[in-house]
């Protein structure tokens, strides 16, 4: 089959079409000191296959599946400390034993010349139960009820006195990082957990300099990225941002000028990346609106290289890069059943189908690293 789509790719090689002679997604692209050889990155996917947080040896293979020289890949969501685990068997940063664990992965990555960032986070509110011992609580920046009171733990305010440690939490988990052997950090601030939630006005209530005007709501997420930087340098640092969505109901009532304040505020400290969700995306019910140009402002305010995600296909993906509404475009559930997903992108070549039933199932091989590759006829 890979033949005959390759077959028809050469007879077409030559050919003007919309986009001109090159596939935008395809084009190498300057990541600060990364040259990457395309522009579609592995986006940051929770598996909690990482048995008691430490991950595990078939992760090895899974990403390395995933990896083309010169392409970036983001490893999933990655706990910063005991306390801030949101969900069960997701991978941590914050011991010797899993700073270990995560070598011979990235080293795997790093083997066929992939670029690989770790994605570090603190689940805040939305810890499932059971998670964090029953002696402890899960941390917010309220006092409000929690979220989904069946599955998860009822919340306590965070005081401003511990935020200062949450703050170096963050910090040692990128030291580790950099001793694990990855390329930079990207810290979680989309999605409804914690960083999400100090921002978002829905959910914020409050009173101190953590709470009220968009300056103080956003200032623990500013205290993160300028520690991270200041620790590893801003040369390997990204952020995920999604204003406008309402993941674990952290809605804002002005996401627009919350998005546009924190690209504007992460300029101060140079970092390399912008990786924002695009508000088309409903939660996770797949369902899409057409409203491409609403990152725009963002886009255009942040000076760094700006990434795109929310259920691109590969056409959106293409106009996206093309009309220069993003740098690089993140792809999660179609890199997750499309191991080579670029090489899938420059042929045209049919996609295989994802099974959501298996995305975060303990199964080391099950809808993890079965997923097959394009056949190869001889």
């Amino acid at each position: 089959m890979e033949m005959e789509i390759e077959k028809k790719a050469v007879a077409e090689e030559g050919q003007e079409h919309e986009y001109g002679l090159q596939v935008p997604l395809l084009t190498p692209y300057k990541l600060g000191n990364f040259q990457l050889s395309h522009r579609i990155v592995l986006a940051p996917l929770g598996r909690l296959r990482s048995f008691g947080h430490v991950p595990q040896p078939p992760a090895i293979l899974y990403y390395s599946q995933r990896t083309t020289k010169g392409g970036l890949l983001i490893a999933e969501a990655t706990v910063v400390s005991a306390t801030s685990k949101g969900y069960p068997d997701a991978p941590g940063i914050w011991t010797k034993e899993q700073v270990e664990a995560w070598k011979p992965i990235v080293e795997a990555v790093h083997d066929k010349g992939g670029i690989f960032f770790c994605q570090i986070w603190h689940g805040g509110r939305a810890a499932k139960q059971g998670t964090i011992s029953c002696t402890d609580k899960p941390v917010a920046p309220q006092h409000l009820h929690g979220i989904g009171a069946a599955e998860f733990s009822p919340p306590r305010r965070l005081t401003a006195d511990e935020i200062p440690q949450v703050v170096n939490d963050f910090k040692l988990a990128a030291r580790n990082a950099m001793e694990a052997g990855f390329d930079g950090v990207e810290i979680h601030g989309a999605h409804g957990y914690l960083i999400d939630q100090f921002m978002k006005d829905q959910v914020n209530d409050r009173t101190d300099k953590y709470g009220g005007s968009m300056e103080n709501r956003c200032r623990f997420a500013i205290e993160i990225v300028e520690a991270i930087a200041n620790e590893i340098g801003a040369n390997r640092v990204g952020i995920r941002l999604s204003p406008f969505a309402n993941y674990m109901e952290s809605g804002d009532s002005n996401p627009e000028a919350l998005g546009l304040y924190m690209a504007e505020s992460l300029n101060k400290y140079g970092i390399l990346y912008c990786h924002v969700v695009e508000p088309r995306m409903e939660t996770m019910l797949e369902r899409k609106v057409e409203c491409f140009h609403s990152l725009l402002p963002m886009r255009k305010a942040f000076n760094g290289t700006f990434i795109v995600a929310g259920g691109y296909d590969r056409e959106e993906g293409n106009r996206a890069v093309a009309e220069n509404r993003t740098d690089l475009v993140a792809y999660g559930r179609f890199f997750l059943a499309n191991p080579d997903l670029p090489k899938r992108f420059k042929l045209d070549a049919p996609l295989n189908k994802y099974n959501r039933d298996t995305f975060a199932i303990p199964d080391p091989v099950i809808g993890y690293t079965d997923y097959p590759f394009l056949e190869t006829t001889t």
